[in-house]
């Protein structure tokens, strides 16, 4: 525990200082740890460089700064720390597939899972209980039945999460012996997006045969198309998934090279999976582009 405490003060003084140029020698010593130490520590524990996370922080700081201000884009660039507008434009396209100006121009419709500051929760929750490297893995079509919601989400001001989603599974899970045909021992969280960018649909489902009769009333069918996932495994209680999908999204799905389907994003719960257990198992999967 003591290392994480240490880390927690480099990201501390990381965060301070984003707006300056950072040495990495200074960062380290603020850990009290060799520069060499620190950068071997932080690498192992979150799967991604000092230099990568401060850049990708400024450029999360640079999301919000395009959408909430009005702050001239060199001006952007310059305080994320890039020599030049040019250089900024560059890394941004790398990145998001378009420009400043267009995703300042897209505004609220587009919105990018932002990197998160790492925070003293979410390194214990990487340390304890995400997987770092998920299984890449072809999941075949399903049918799935189950009974949906729309909430606002973590990245929203308006987040109802707490609300919404656990109110939906007691529902779904007193009503599962009304799904017809179901195939025992996994059900699903099916997180979509909806046409209001600010919300999602959560679907709490299990899967039926092919061909099974019609959902029950206060029910809904779904079908997913068979398709390439990268499956995460989250330990640990249901609270710090959150701290999972985020580093799957602001770490692994930036660094892989690999592509967002725009399918839904499936919570799986399996024979491993229990409400109260620090040994509980989800699996948290994103479909993936071919």
């Amino acid at each position: 525990m003591a290392t994480l405490e240490q880390v927690q003060r480099g990201v501390d003084f990381v965060e301070a200082h984003l707006d300056e140029q950072i040495r990495l020698g200074d960062v380290a010593a603020k850990a009290g740890m060799s520069q060499w130490h620190f950068q071997r520590v932080f690498k192992a524990l979150t799967n991604e460089t000092l230099k990568t996370y401060i850049r990708s922080r400024r450029m999360a700081i640079a999301l919000h700064q395009l959408l909430e201000t009005d702050a001239r884009i060199i001006e952007i660039a310059l305080a994320a720390g890039f020599e030049s507008q040019e250089a900024f434009t560059r890394a941004f396209q790398r990145a998001f597939r378009m420009t400043p100006h267009r995703y300042r121009k897209l505004g609220q419709k587009h919105q990018f899972m932002r990197k998160p500051e790492f925070t003293r929760e979410y390194l214990e929750n990487l340390n304890a209980n995400a997987s770092l490297s998920p299984e890449l893995k072809p999941l075949g079509a399903q049918t799935l039945v189950g009974m949906s919601t729309e909430y606002y989400g973590v990245g929203s001001e308006k987040n109802n999460i707490a609300s919404k989603i656990p109110a939906l599974w007691a529902a779904f899970l007193a009503r599962l012996g009304d799904v017809h045909a179901r195939e025992p021992g996994v059900c699903y969280g099916v997180v979509a997006q909806t046409l209001d960018e600010d919300r999602l649909r959560y679907t709490a489902a299990a899967p039926v045969s092919a061909g099974s009769s019609p959902p029950a009333a206060g029910m809904s069918q779904l079908h997913l198309p068979a398709a390439e996932y990268a499956v995460f495994e989250h330990r640990g209680p249901v609270h710090g998934l959150d701290h999972t999908v985020s580093y799957a999204y602001s770490t692994w799905l930036l660094a892989s090279q690999r592509e967002h389907s725009g399918a839904p994003d499936l919570e799986i719960y399996g024979a491993d999976y229990h409400p109260t257990s620090p040994e509980s198992v989800i699996y948290y999967a994103l479909p993936l582009a071919s």
